[in-house]
């Protein structure tokens, strides 16, 4: 017959046992509790994170575009998917030169918004029927330095909407999705030329003047 300090033994070690089984659940259960509140916490931030990104690509893409078209010169050309501007005339000669343009560009599956303007040595004249042609870019391209801004690299069916037909435009719609989070959202810039010049095309519109008679 056991003693009762025996039993007392035996019915301690399994109260033990029990415990540490209990705690081991226990544990189990807060570092899963644990572990799943840190995977959402890097989950958000990486969401926060790239919505922060998102929005200041799309404030970059605003202001850069606006402040080209609203003080431009012209809208000479819709090439292909690209839309070229004439952004100004600082040495006033009344001609394009291939310095004072800047193409926004679309690519070619519509899915990035950026700019391309050239450097050439010295001055060279280009004619708006130049600009109007798919392969000029390509030329300069070859014959010039380029150099490209990002503006919003990855997007979606970008597309060009203007009011009229270069270089009568005087008004400029840029629609694009962006996704966000993995959800695309529809944006568009909408910008109207500050001081079109006109004055500066001949009759046909088909070639820019001069002078501004």
């Amino acid at each position: 017959m056991e003693s009762p300090l025996i039993k007392m033994a035996r019915f301690t070690k399994a109260f033990t046992l029990v415990e540490l089984l209990v705690t081991l659940v226990v544990t189990s259960i807060l570092l899963l509790a644990v572990t799943t509140l840190a995977f959402a916490m890097s989950n958000a931030t990486r969401d926060s994170d790239d919505t922060t990104l998102k929005e200041a690509q799309l404030r970059q893409a605003r202001l850069r575009i606006g402040e080209l078209i609203r003080n431009c010169k012209l809208i000479c050309a819709a090439p292909d998917n690209d839309l070229v501007v004439w952004a100004a005339d600082p040495n006033n000669d009344g001609q394009i030169n291939v310095r004072e343009i800047v193409y926004i560009e679309r690519g070619d599956a519509l899915d990035t918004l950026r700019l391309c303007r050239f450097s050439p040595a010295e001055g060279a004249v280009i004619t708006l029927g130049d600009l109007a042609q798919a392969t000029t870019k390509d030329l300069l391209v070859s014959q010039y330095a380029e150099t490209r801004i990002a503006l919003i690299p990855a997007c979606q069916n970008v597309q060009f909407q203007l009011d009229t037909a270069p270089p009568f435009t005087q008004r400029v719609v840029i629609s694009f999705r962006l996704a966000e989070n993995g959800v695309p959202h529809p944006y568009e810039v909408t910008v109207a030329l500050r001081g079109w010049a006109g004055n500066l095309l001949n009759e046909a519109g088909d070639a820019v003047v001069g002078d501004d008679d």
